[in-house]
């Protein structure tokens, strides 16, 4: 199958003392994961400082089939191209899933992650959308623990430092007739990631274009999610703005998400974001964000988002900030809107929202600070 060196671990772990994780122990404890090392790590050919995000990969990458109703032995194998038949059914009826998470380490070398056992949650549910099997919690939470230990070298120390990893789940099965694959591959590839600046962001409220619909997969990590945003998004661009923020697709009267991320709204001291659907997607930075903010006395409203609430927060000066929460950027301020033709610019605050949660939630994620909600994982 793969050529190589093959070593054959076992892989025995103490997962700590965070109660959340401790039903992944026993599984973990009798996997086998097969090994095959590069022969030439690219590392030193990678300027650290100057990462374009999600361009730059590791030298490994996980790899585990479904065929024959199963899941096969993982892999771990050099990162590089890989063969696919052009009637593999990814390319011809998308059933393709995927996950962001980020790897941290802090100054004493220990490795961490952030919330892993919502993104192992979130991919089967969105595997199960689009029918296809579920993936092992062994074999996810022990692939991703023996890649990072191959990989440390790759995760540099400081808060705006990190690993971005990238799980993803594809059909393999040959053939052009409309039915679900019965075989399927699972990959989990590496990028290094600096602070994910993206400039001053203005944003187009939709008033034509749909995200998602009431029933579809809007809820899921599906990839076609993100491809039908695309041209939408261009036309935005072409009006002068960043990002679009999708409306419903029944009524356009509410406001949804912001590009591919889950949207906040600051009117006055209070932050609203619009609920989980199965049109929104359940984002780990939104819930996050929530937690965060009502323990810091925050006001925090979950409720439907109406496109003329905000805009005539934002015509009596009552809207103070527009956010996006994300695994890639954590927080993203937006700096004003544009609707129907009429624009609006935003406070610039000293200290908004947007800033003191961004900084808060990341000292978490790279053990710099305490972590009273158990959302740290240590991957040893």
């Amino acid at each position: 199958m793969i050529q190589g060196l093959n070593l054959i671990i076992s892989a025995v772990w103490k997962l700590g003392e965070n109660d959340k994780f401790a039903g992944y122990k026993d599984a973990l404890m009798t996997e086998t994961i097969s090994i095959t090392r590069t022969k030439n790590s690219k590392i030193n050919e990678v300027d650290f400082k100057n990462l374009s995000f999600g361009t730059v990969f590791s030298d490994h990458m996980f790899i585990c089939d479904y065929k024959n109703g199963s899941w096969q032995t993982p892999e771990i194998v050099p990162y590089g191209p890989m063969e696919m038949d052009p009637a593999s059914k990814v390319f011809h009826y998308g059933q393709a899933v995927f996950e962001g998470m980020k790897a941290y380490k802090d100054e004493n070398d220990k490795i961490w992650m952030f919330r892993p056992d919502q993104n192992f949650e979130r991919i089967n549910k969105s595997s199960e959308r689009l029918a296809m099997p579920a993936f092992p919690k062994d074999y996810f939470f022990e692939g991703i623990s023996e890649l990072l230990k191959l990989e440390k070298d790759w995760i540099k120390t400081g808060i705006e430092n990190s690993l971005y990893l990238r799980p993803f789940v594809i059909a393999t099965e040959t053939g052009v007739s409309a039915s679900p694959s019965n075989a399927y591959r699972f990959m989990i590839i590496c990028a290094p990631a600096q602070a994910y600046y993206s400039g001053e962001v203005r944003v187009l409220f939709a008033d034509t274009y749909s995200r998602s619909a009431d029933g579809g997969v809007g809820f899921a990590k599906a990839a076609g999610n993100y491809a039908a945003q695309f041209y939408p998004t261009e036309l935005a661009k072409q009006e002068g703005y960043q990002q679009v923020v999708w409306t419903d697709a029944n009524t356009h009267e509410y406001l949804e998400e912001a590009g591919t991320m889950n949207v906040f709204f600051r009117v006055g001291d209070t932050l609203i974001t619009a609920p989980t659907s199965d049109r929104i997607l359940d984002g780990v930075t939104r819930k996050s964000i929530i937690e965060l903010a009502k323990s810091k006395d925050i006001k925090v409203e979950v409720r439907p988002v109406k496109v003329k609430d905000i805009l005539e927060a934002a015509r009596k000066g009552e809207l103070k900030e527009i956010f996006g929460a994300g695994t890639a950027a954590t927080i993203n301020p937006i700096v004003g809107f544009g609707y129907k033709g009429e624009d609006f610019d935003l406070p610039k605050l000293e200290d908004s929202y947007a800033t003191k949660l961004k900084k808060e939630l990341k000292e978490i994620q790279a053990n710099l600070a305490e972590d009273p909600f158990g959302w740290r994982y240590e991957v040893k």
